[in-house]
């Protein structure tokens, strides 16, 4: 399907002091030159409220928020918090926070529905690991296609609920699936979607590309069928890497 607006998403991770806001602004400079894609960053908690005011058009988001309004969970963030920091999405259910973090899909699920109760646009995340994809590529399709049914909030729509393939082996590693592995992975997820949502918004929902995403690599995976943008890493700490990912779109 075309149509589908792509969606270039920096994900700073535990990284970035108030120091870094000139790359924030720069970066948002760049991304009021491109009306036909959308541009997102997903920031450290304490960085969200000094830069969404550099932001312009684009997208600031945190990276992760609990599933409760409010509570006695030490070092959480709250999707309220987030929103009043001048957040306008978050990441749920990042390869990091299930595997440091032990969250389960029924957690992502419950992270997403309460973070779009808040207005909130959604990154949901999902991938397999290395010891699944060498499996081979029937089994790591079948567990990834898993993995987002059981994290798909209810509910689920594409006006705010984006989501995001990282093969968990691709991250930070600087290894990228083939564009045919992106590809046959992609589509499978597509038909989970059409399956799970019904075809009007299964074939509208975004699906993002992420691991290991640079200026170098950005143009092949992006015009792969069914990727419709990317959640870049390390690669989004700076407009100079960052830049040509989105020139790329």
């Amino acid at each position: 399907m075309t149509g589908r607006r792509k969606l270039i998403a920096g994900n700073w991770k535990m990284n970035g002091l108030k120091a870094q806001l000139g790359e924030v602004s720069a970066i948002a400079a760049l991304a009021s030159e491109r009306t036909d894609i959308d541009v997102g960053l997903f920031l450290p908690a304490t960085l969200i409220a000094a830069a969404a005011p550099l932001a312009g058009t684009m997208l600031i988001g945190g990276q992760d928020c609990h599933a409760q309004d409010s509570g006695a969970f030490t070092g959480n963030v709250s999707a309220a918090m987030l929103t009043e920091a001048g957040a306008g999405g978050t990441l749920v259910g990042h390869s990091e926070r299930r595997q440091y973090q032990h969250e389960s899909s029924a957690d992502v699920a419950a992270k997403a529905a309460k973070a779009h109760e808040h207005g909130l646009s959604v990154v949901l995340c999902i991938g397999e690991t290395l010891e699944t994809r060498e499996q081979g590529d029937d089994i790591a399709h079948g567990f990834v296609a898993d993995q987002l049914i059981a994290s798909l909030p209810e509910g689920a729509d594409p006006s705010w609920l984006t989501i995001a393939y990282e093969p968990v082996w691709a991250i930070g590693t600087g290894k990228v699936a083939t564009p045919s592995q992106i590809a046959a992975m992609h589509a499978a997820l597509r038909v989970a979607l059409v399956k799970a949502l019904g075809d009007g918004p299964g074939n509208a929902m975004r699906i993002l590309y992420g691991g290991s995403v640079s200026g170098d690599n950005a143009a092949d995976i992006l015009h792969t069928d069914n990727v419709d943008g990317a959640l870049v890493g390390g690669a989004s700490l700076s407009a100079a890497k960052f830049g040509p990912i989105i020139a790329a779109a």
